[in-house]
């Protein structure tokens, strides 16, 4: 098909996007469409800018937590250690009353 049976393309404009890695992303939009301030590099998926200076920083991505982890950032080891000691106790507890055998 040609544009005769489509009709005439809609007025476009080239806008280049820049990542911290020194790509530069020319991506095109329509002439009425709201440019985006930032936009996702192509090449290597970082945020781009429109400034060229001063693109923007690659995010910061946490590593991976256990649930150990977790329970750390919440409670001190004195904590931790009383929590066990009162565990242990409950434990021999139900062993002495025959609740729990083994």
């Amino acid at each position: 098909m040609g544009e005769a049976e489509r009709g005439d393309a809609a007025p476009r404009q080239r806008v280049v996007y820049f990542c911290a890695h020194e790509h530069e992303s020319v991506i095109t939009f329509a002439v009425e469409a709201q440019i985006p301030e930032s936009w996702d590099c192509p090449r290597c998926g970082l945020p781009a800018s429109l400034d060229s200076d001063n693109p923007p920083p690659p995010p910061k991505i946490e590593p991976y937590k256990t649930h150990l982890a977790y329970v750390k950032e919440r409670r001190s080891d004195q904590e931790a250690a009383d929590i066990l000691d009162e565990a242990i106790q409950t434990l021999r507890d139900k062993r002495k009353r025959g609740e729990i055998i083994f």
